[in-house]
């Protein structure tokens, strides 16, 4: 991937916690808090809204990608904690899951197309990113996980419970979630998490192989095979109640909160 800039938005914005380049028609997004595992905080989801919404209408492939070994390690639980405490029924919560499901959204519904490279770790909300985008390569050293429930928290955030069922399946799915396991690249190519599996070295070229077909088709044709390819996998998901994943989270981690708080105290 070409060298990202320190960032700033096309309108001057600057960001803290991504670094974007744009190559004509290819805008790459870069998660950047490598020693914190490009751990999703309110801050990236801010600084992801910002570059999304600022998104110059030429733009015809996003690649998102993270910084160093991992691709994303998840949620900032440090951050939840710090929600709870300054506010113990969750609104604080249920404000970031509200920002997660306008990010994921926001990637899924582009009228550009979105690609997912992805290395090392991808945990939880790295790996409901990676799923909102519509194409998706992996390092073969790549592995992911769905933690949730081991953590005490429902599978609920940016929708990706429904985007799993819909690309994976239920019977898969169900496994996944209930035992929290680790599984590799070739594991998510055969279901369909992944699309591609490449050597480290040549996640790029594989990407640049994917952009390069795209950035030379029609641009109103480009946006309306998306929108024609997402309502036609709408009607899998009609049963869609991911609008209230911050509500959900934020109760499961709130009751969790209280129940923990009344516990007595041993000596």
């Amino acid at each position: 991937m070409t060298a990202l800039t320190p960032s700033v938005t096309r309108t001057g914005t600057a960001l803290k916690t991504v670094r974007v380049d744009r190559q004509g028609p290819v805008l790459s997004i870069e998660l950047n808090s490598p020693d914190q595992g490009n751990t999703v905080s309110d801050a990236v989801l801010d600084d992801l809204l910002t570059v999304l919404d600022d998104q110059d209408p030429l733009i015809q492939v996003i690649v998102l990608s993270g910084a160093g070994d991992d691709f994303c390690l998840g949620g900032d639980r440090n951050e939840f904690t710090e929600h709870l405490a300054h506010d113990p029924t969750g609104s604080g919560i249920r404000n970031s899951g509200i920002k997660a499901r306008r990010v994921c959204e926001a990637l899924t519904g582009n009228p550009a197309v979105t690609i997912a490279r992805v290395q090392g770790k991808a945990i939880g909300a790295g790996l409901a990113l990676a799923l909102a985008c519509d194409l998706r390569v992996g390092a073969e050293n790549a592995t992911f996980r769905l933690p949730e429930l081991a953590l005490g928290l429902p599978t609920a955030w940016g929708g990706l419970l429904p985007r799993l069922l819909s690309e994976v399946g239920a019977a898969r799915v169900r496994e996944l979630i209930l035992t929290g396991r680790s599984f590799g690249a070739e594991e998510a190519l055969a279901l369909s998490i992944l699309q591609k599996v490449v050597p480290g070295p040549e996640l790029d070229a594989a990407v640049t192989t994917w952009a390069k077909p795209i950035i030379r088709r029609q641009a109103a044709a480009l946006r309306v095979t998306k929108t024609l390819l997402n309502s036609y996998t709408a009607p899998t998901r009609l049963a869609d109640a991911s609008a209230l994943d911050g509500e959900l989270m934020a109760a499961v981690l709130a009751a969790t909160h209280h129940s923990r708080a009344q516990e007595p105290r041993r000596s």
